[in-house]
């Protein structure tokens, strides 16, 4: 039994529509992730295996297989299917992604050049038969424009038929939603939520730091993506208010009354 003698901010269990983690796998291994579930799986609504190591991972099926058995959605990660699009393979890719198991797919368009246009015919070919995240943003560094640009995007994805738009901050929380030195862009995050409602964002926020930031913005609830596998519960300790970083505690005795 999970201890239960703290006062903390009411925060949402599975299946959940709100305060969803969403993290990135650079490519762990089978028994890796099943250690991280057995602590951690009540945590993790989203798991994105990112870029192209799914193309190369022979133990790929038993991975998602786990997943699935933890009630775990699995994300193939958008570069893979940019390159098959820029190709023409994009039918082929997510013929296989539908065989190997995947219920959901990021549909970005960071790495190739694709137009809107474009893109928004991507999505509404992916969500026929998938679950569609739509990422907006460039994966390179000093994109001036996003506050100006991305909330037109964001809109534009979800009505091609995507479930939630990714605002772009990539692994190494640089870029997109967040300056060279990692600090939150405010203008692009409320520019993006004023356009289409912080519920329907998943904000990539890799670092604990942008984590906190968002928690504090949007509450323990707020959607928190590309968290790194082996951050999981210390992203759920940022929600909860059991780290400094996001901790508002009211002195009490043991009796209950506040103390001056």
């Amino acid at each position: 039994m999970p201890p239960d003698f703290l006062d903390l901010p009411p925060r949402s269990v599975k299946p959940r529509v709100a305060g969803l983690t969403h993290v990135i796998d650079p490519g762990s291994g089978v028994l890796a992730t099943r250690d991280l579930l057995a602590s951690a799986s009540a945590h993790i609504d989203i798991w994105k295996i990112g870029w192209g190591t799914a193309y190369v991972d022979s133990a790929l099926g038993d991975k998602i297989a786990l997943l699935a058995a933890h009630d775990v959605a699995v994300c193939l990660g958008g570069t893979l299917l940019e390159i098959a699009w820029a190709q023409g393979r994009a039918d082929a890719c997510l013929a296989w992604a539908r065989e190997s198991g995947f219920s959901h797919v990021e549909v970005s368009r960071g790495t190739v050049d694709m137009s809107l246009a474009e893109k928004g015919a991507l999505i509404r070919r992916a969500a026929r038969d998938f679950t569609v995240l739509a990422e907006v943003g460039d994966k390179a560094p000093g994109e001036v424009l996003a506050a100006r640009t991305w909330p037109g995007e964001a809109v534009a994805d979800l009505e091609a038929g995507a479930w939630l738009v990714v605002t772009e901050g990539r692994q190494s929380g640089t870029v997109g939603t967040f300056d060279a030195a990692g600090r939150v862009r405010p203008d692009v995050v409320e520019a993006v939520a004023g356009a289409v409602g912080v519920t329907r964002i998943v904000f990539e926020a890799p670092k604990a730091s942008q984590q906190a930031w968002f928690v504090r913005r949007f509450g323990a609830d707020v959607n928190l993506g590309n968290v790194a596998v082996g951050d999981v519960l210390s992203a759920e300790t940022l929600r909860l208010g059991l780290r400094s970083d996001t901790a508002a505690v009211v002195r009490r005795d043991e009796a209950g009354s506040d103390t001056a």
